[in-house]
């Protein structure tokens, strides 16, 4: 195994070792971030709220001298569900290194860019640092990014940052790109109700014969969305919103009438996207056929100006290469009040959410070192 921090690596594997799926709390592995924070000498503020009876917990630490400027990084501890680990020697949530790579769920979404602040610190912790560092462990981006919506909302730390016009980390796996923008997200949950009975009978109502006149109209709005230029923004790739359609009626046998149908419609709009112009073309459909519309949620887009001298900065300090775009979404759109804004982490998107999730040891290494960078810039 190559030469490398041991302490990135074992701040990994203790987060990975947290079974901190969405649906469930993330309570522990937030006591184990904010126990971090408070060894690294932060001041620790908790945020926490209950969702459907389960814990969801939010921890904000600053290390260093109040004040002005500063960087603040943004990571979250839930991660997406592990149904389908496909590694037999070992499960998700045992962390295992093994050709220069950390296997195991959240190692590059987002665990790993979050040990990789924590090793920064930790590399810089004798220094006297002039400016602050506040470091946010949020829960809830896989599902509505309410977590980081309560800290804007209800942190003292983060309205601090706030007033002192501290420069912003969101911690997303880039491969240590500079990000200065990325599309958002809009859920919609189309019903159509019927009445269960057998189908050898004329007593039940299929629920899918509504549903299929108002999917026909759908397929011509995704189309609309892919081929109207108006739609489309070339900072991207791909350019287009890529609304992606699901059908489910959720029947446990072939011979029931369907008393149910249900659609769900995603798409990414990007900053200059007429969000508003799609969704009622979809709820115009819904309402011509007489099925249940809801907006099920919204995460907005995220862009800031890439000649900006914090993004030119940004690029100088990490490894060079030009700012871009990605076409997944961050916290980085829930954060409005902060001017100077970036997404920067270790890791491959390509290689998060999948069954055998793992990270480059060399990904953990360049982190610290980009982030201990950042920080000696703007905090000391």
């Amino acid at each position: 195994m190559r030469h490398i921090s041991v302490t990135v690596v074992e701040y990994t594997s203790e987060l990975i070792r947290f079974g901190s799926v969405s649906h469930l709390s993330n309570g522990p592995v937030t006591d184990y971030a904010q126990s971090v924070l408070q060894d690294l000498g932060c001041e620790t503020e908790r945020v926490e709220y209950m969702d459907g009876g389960i814990l969801k917990a939010n921890v904000v630490g600053r290390c260093g001298a109040t004040g002005p400027g500063g960087i603040a990084y943004f990571g979250h501890t839930d991660v997406v569900p592990v149904d389908d680990w496909s590694i037999a020697e070992h499960g998700p949530f045992e962390p295992v290194v093994r050709d220069d790579r950390l296997y195991g769920r959240g190692s590059t979404d987002m665990k790993g860019s979050i040990a990789c602040m924590f090793a920064a610190v930790r590399s810089l912790k004798d220094q006297n640092f002039k400016h602050p560092v506040y470091i946010s462990c949020s829960s809830d981006e896989e599902l509505d990014h309410r977590g980081a919506i309560e800290i804007t909302k209800r942190s003292q730390l983060y309205r601090e940052l706030i007033d002192g016009g501290a420069c912003g980390i969101v911690g997303e796996p880039t491969s240590l790109d500079v990000v200065y923008a990325h599309k958002g997200g809009v859920q919609l949950v189309i019903t159509s109700h019927g009445k269960a009975a057998h189908s050898s009978t004329r007593e039940g109502v299929n629920a899918n014969l509504a549903m299929i006149p108002f999917l026909q109209d759908l397929k011509t709005i995704y189309e609309m969305t892919e081929t109207d230029k108006s739609l489309m923004n070339r900072e991207f790739d791909p350019p287009t919103v890529c609304m992606n359609i699901g059908i489910n009626d959720h029947t446990k046998a072939v011979n029931i009438t369907a008393p149910q149908s249900v659609c769900t419609a995603c798409f990414r709009p990007m900053p200059d996207t007429d969000v508003e112009s799609i969704v009622a073309r979809i709820q115009d459909a819904a309402n011509a056929h007489g099925v249940e519309f809801r907006l099920k949620g919204q995460n907005p887009p995220f862009r800031r100006d890439p000649g900006s001298d914090y993004v030119k900065q940004s690029v100088e300090l990490t490894n060079g290469r030009p700012s871009r775009t990605v076409a997944y979404g961050s916290e980085a759109g829930n954060l409005d009040e902060i001017s100077n804004l970036i997404v920067l982490g270790p890791g491959n998107i390509d290689q998060a959410h999948k069954s055998d999730e793992w990270i480059a040891l060399e990904q953990l290494e360049k982190g610290q070192n980009v982030y201990a960078n950042m920080i000696r810039q703007f905090c000391l």
